[in-house]
């Protein structure tokens, strides 16, 4: 995954952990966007011939290592792969001293990175068509950058898609005031959310239901170091409220022209489910699934759950990314034979 025109910069090293093994032909990049920042890229390609690329949106506080299972997956079913950290976490470049805090000024900044990829990366080092799989915040940005990224992507799957945080309409107006003074004078890069390790209580998560993959994550988030997020900025707060906003509107909606499968978590208590079921049926593109009793990050849930998400995925996806079905050997004989019978 070497881009020509990017500068020359060596990626970060793997960070991984027992029982989470990487797929044996991924490979890692970094590519400088033009206001500097690196985004860590990461693909593969299965062995036979692809069918298409399916570009992995990470959610919030989430890095390369965590899609390994999910990119195996997708590879084994003839997918081609990719995915990248966001700016502000992971392996990327952050732009706040405060590398422990999730930062980021707008939604709008992240859509232009998502952007970047699909013009000027996955063209050029991955098989098309493309599809996105997008999860919680990945799927809000995807949202926002539906309309710029129609001519670049067939299909969409979003997997509890940050639609809208839970809680009244009051207390997110106030939060938002808030977040929105403390972004206006400047101070927007202070913390205002701390966040506990992923599955550092197994029994209590909201995440996943699945005790085994909840502790593989932790020790995920332990083994990435200053990669890991344990809290959000003010103005990450503000960015995110601000564009959930923008998805209530109807001429907003209504421009949407992806066809998208929205997957909900029928037990989510990090985004709202309704709020994600809601704009599915107000979508004219939209699909909706509700996978009953599930939480909030489906592909790190239990395989009862999972199965059934990666199954209404790939079966989604191969509409417009179907298999490379290999033609019978051309038998020349056979064609001259019909060809005479017919002319008799």
């Amino acid at each position: 995954m070497t881009d020509p025109s990017a500068p020359a910069v060596s990626p970060p090293p793997l960070r991984t952990v027992d029982g989470n093994p990487a797929p044996s032909a991924l490979l890692f990049d970094t590519h400088v966007l033009p206001d500097g920042t690196r985004l860590r890229l990461a693909g593969a390609r299965p062995e036979r011939p692809a069918r298409g690329t399916v570009l992995i949106l990470q959610g919030r506080n989430e890095t390369v290592e965590k899609y390994f299972e999910t990119m195996g997956d997708l590879l084994a079913e003839g997918f081609a792969v990719a995915t990248f950290d966001w700016r502000g976490q992971g392996a990327s470049s952050r732009s706040t001293p405060l590398a422990s805090v999730g930062h980021v000024a707008s939604i709008e900044q992240l859509a232009l990175d998502l952007e970047h990829v699909l013009e000027h990366l996955v063209p050029e080092r991955m098989p098309g068509p493309v599809a996105i799989l997008a999860h919680s915040l990945g799927g809000l940005v995807a949202l926002h950058a539906m309309e710029r990224i129609e001519g670049s992507v067939e299909r969409l799957v979003l997997s509890a898609p940050l639609v809208q945080i839970p809680g009244s309409r009051t207390t997110r107006r106030l939060i938002g005031a808030v977040c929105a003074l403390l972004h206006g004078t400047g101070l927007g890069f202070l913390p205002v959310r701390r966040a506990a390790l992923p599955g550092a209580e197994p029994e209590r998560s909201d995440l996943s239901s699945d005790p085994a993959r909840l502790r593989r994550n932790a020790a995920l988030a332990r083994a990435s170091g200053d990669w890991a997020v344990s809290g959000l900025s003010a103005s990450w707060l503000r960015a995110v409220l601000k564009s959930c906003r923008r998805l209530e509107r109807s001429d907003v909606i209504a421009r949407m022209g992806i066809p998208t499968l929205v997957l909900t978590a029928g037990a989510d208590s990090v985004v709202s489910p309704q709020a994600s079921s809601q704009l599915a049926w107000r979508m004219r593109t939209g699909h909706g699934i509700t996978v009953p009793g599930a939480r909030h990050e489906l592909l790190q849930e239990a395989d009862r759950y999972r199965a059934p998400v990666l199954a209404a995925t790939i079966g989604f996806l191969e509409q417009a990314l179907p298999r490379n079905v290999e033609a019978p050997p051309l038998d020349v004989a056979d064609i001259a034979q019909t060809l005479e019978k017919a002319l008799v």
